[in-house]
This record gives structure tokens, sequence and C-alpha cells, in this order.
């Protein structure tokens, strides 16, 4: 029986792919043995040492120690692209707000008292000073084009927008999935100078933090609109402030409020709705869930943001054994020596690594000795060793 803790609420349609007869799954359990998480801040938290495995209901993993679940031997999964339409329909609503100004105008309505008939005297008195524009031939620039950004590329360009995109790492699958109108930036100035609008779809990594600040918006149209519905750090609060005050900035959009930017005109903070649709939920759960069973049950990595991908096919009547350890040289006869010198024979064997992370799955042809699993435990630089 397998255990698994949930830290935060996840959807009972990604719980369901975990069968009852073999998954115990609770919020508090005693040695899980993997644990299934959204928004949980896990950094000061106490992970169990019976963990295998961490699987993250959604795309982001700022929350989790990921280096020291690697260092743990422990491979922790994401669910990239479940939640990108609903992002994407958030962008595109991000910017209909902007160009109708769509959120001072409800305010302003809000704010109306009389009669109906005073109230539509002051509607007609007051809309000339929310006149937007369309977005039909304006110019959409997309920073980072993965599962995300390339849905709203297509989707703005089905608006009749023009469309530009800088990824300088942009894979051959979602590069296939793009439409081939889409221009090429050369960077992420080349985007701000040429776009009225710019939309932010990158992981907060050293590399993107601040990737838009007040150097970089020297570079902007006049009248820009941002929308950041990534992370808080990928952008300079204080310099979006000063570009706002200056009217170099037309709107901010951001689904992270915060108090540098909380109360200024043209700014539209959402609280965190870029994957809040039931729709994205389910997805995100079911993705998730069925990457830790197939890693419990048979070894299997897929999307994980610190292991190697990983797929062997189960020999029939074979016994497998996964060993995760650091990416030095002569692992794989150290441990195929440990498992010869029991009399067992290796059926089928995978070797993958990642960066500092190299994993192992063998077939052997009979149950493996405590004896054998405690011997490949002991050697230097192995992390986990798992029977599955």
């Amino acid at each position: 029986m397998y255990k698994i803790l949930t830290l935060n609420n996840i959807s009972v349609t990604g719980l369901e792919r975990l069968p009852r007869e073999s998954y115990e799954i609770a919020s508090e359990i005693q040695n899980p043995d993997a644990i299934l998480l959204r928004s949980f801040n896990m950094h000061n938290w106490d992970v169990p040492t019976t963990v295998r495995a961490i699987g993250r209901a959604g795309a982001g993993v700022n929350n989790i120690p990921v280096d020291k679940m690697s260092a743990r031997g422990i491979p922790v999964f994401n669910a990239p692209g479940a939640n990108a339409n609903a992002v994407k329909e958030l962008v595109l609503a991000g910017m209909l707000m902007a160009a109708r100004n769509l959120a001072p105008a409800w305010e302003y309505v809000r704010g109306l008292t009389g009669t109906d008939e005073e109230i539509s005297k002051q509607v007609e008195a007051g809309k000339k000073q929310f006149v937007g524009f369309e977005l039909t031939n304006r110019t959409l620039g997309v920073i980072g084009l993965g599962a995300i950004g390339v849905k709203v590329a297509n989707a703005a360009q089905a608006l009749g927008m023009k469309v530009i995109g800088y990824d300088p790492h942009i894979t051959v699958k979602n590069a296939w999935q793009l439409s081939s109108s889409v221009r090429q930036a050369l960077s992420v100035e080349d985007i701000l100078a040429h776009a009225e609008f710019v939309t932010l779809h990158v992981p907060l990594v050293d590399a993107t933090r601040g990737i838009i600040n007040a150097e970089r918006l020297k570079h902007a149209n006049n009248r820009l609109t941002i929308m950041n519905f990534s992370r808080a750090g990928i952008v300079d609060l204080t310099a979006i402030a000063a570009a706002i005050k200056e009217n170099k900035i037309h709107t901010y959009i951001s689904d992270f409020p915060n108090n540098v930017l909380k109360g200024l005109d043209r700014v539209i903070a959402l609280p965190h709705l870029g994957a809040s649709t039931q729709e994205a939920e389910e997805n995100c759960a079911i993705m998730v869930a069925d990457q830790v069973r197939d890693y419990l049950e048979y070894g299997t990595v897929k999307n994980s943001v610190n292991f190697p991908e990983m797929e062997m096919p189960r020999t029939e009547g074979s016994y497998r054994l996964l060993v995760v350890n650091s990416n030095v040289p002569h692992m794989i006869e150290r441990v195929s020596a440990a498992i010869s010198n029991a009399n067992l024979n290796i059926v089928d064997m995978l070797n993958r690594s990642r960066g500092d992370i190299a994993c192992t799955l063998v077939d052997v042809n009979a149950a493996l000795p405590t004896s054998v699993v405690d011997e490949i435990k002991a050697k230097e630089g192995v992390l986990a060793v798992v029977i599955l």
C-alpha cells in the first residue's frame, strides 16, 4: 500500500487516478511514500525520510526546495501545460481590460448615484474619459514561448493582432505548434521597442529575475501595456511604478498584488487567478497523480524538474530496481557487479542522466536480496535505491 500525503486540496478527479486498493491518501499521514501539493511552502518544512517522490499540481516549483530533494534522490514532478489554456484566456481578458479601460470604467459606474435618468445622463457625460482602442492590428510581444506563450501567441493572431515572440530556448515541440506568422524577436529590448502589449511567460530563475527593468524600459514603446501572469519577481516593480507615473506604461496587469503598485492608476492586480479554473485544477491534478504513480510503480520519470526522463517497458516476470546517484563515472559497473555477485541476471537496463543526477532502472530475473540493496546503497554517490 502506497501512502500519499496531500499538503493542499488536490482535485478529486486527480486523486481518483490513484486506485484505493493500493493507495492511501490523506492530509495527515505517517511515513508517506509521496507528497502531492499546490502552493504549500516546503522550504521550512521537514520532509519525511520515507518520501520517494513529490508532485506539484501546477507548473512553478518555487515553493519546493528542489536542490535539497535532488541531494536526497527525490524527483520533483510538475504539470507543465496543464493550466496553459486557463492562463491564455486570462491574458486575453487582460488585453481587453486594458484596451477598453474596463477596470476604471466599472469603478466609475459603481460610484454613480441618483435616479435611472440621472445615472443615464452621468454615463453619457462620463464615458468619454474611458475611450479605448481595438486589438486588431495591434502588436503583441510574447516573452517565453513555452506551452502558455505559444497558446497566447496563436490566440492573439486569431484576434487579428500582429505577434512577435522571444525565446532563445524554445523547444522543437513548441516551435511546431507556434503559428508560422509569429515574427521572431532578437531580444527583450526588441520586443519592448516594437510591441504595444507585452506578456511574460517565463519561470522565475536567476536569468529572468527583473527581466523587465528600468534600463530595458528605456527602449519600450510609449503607452505600453505589460502583463505578468508568471511570477512577481520577473519584473522590477520600482521601475514599473516609475514608468506608469511617467506615462511610459499605459497599463500594468499582474496576478501578484504588492504594496509598491497598490493604489496606482492603470494598475490592474488580480489575486493569482492564472490557473484558478476547475478545468486547470483537474488537469494539473490528473497529470501529476499519473506521474507520481508511474514513478512509484515503474520508475518512469516524466515532467520532472530535476530528474532525467526515463521509461522502460517492464519485462514479464522480472524484478525491478531503481538506483538514483550523483552523476559520476563507473556507477553502472558497481551496480551491475553487486547484482551479478548475487548470481542474479540482468534482463534489461536503462541509464539516464541530467546535470548532477543519474538514474538507472534494472530488471533482474529474481527477487533482490536485502543484502544486495544494502550493498548498493552503501556505495559512494548513491542517493536512493528503490525496489519497484
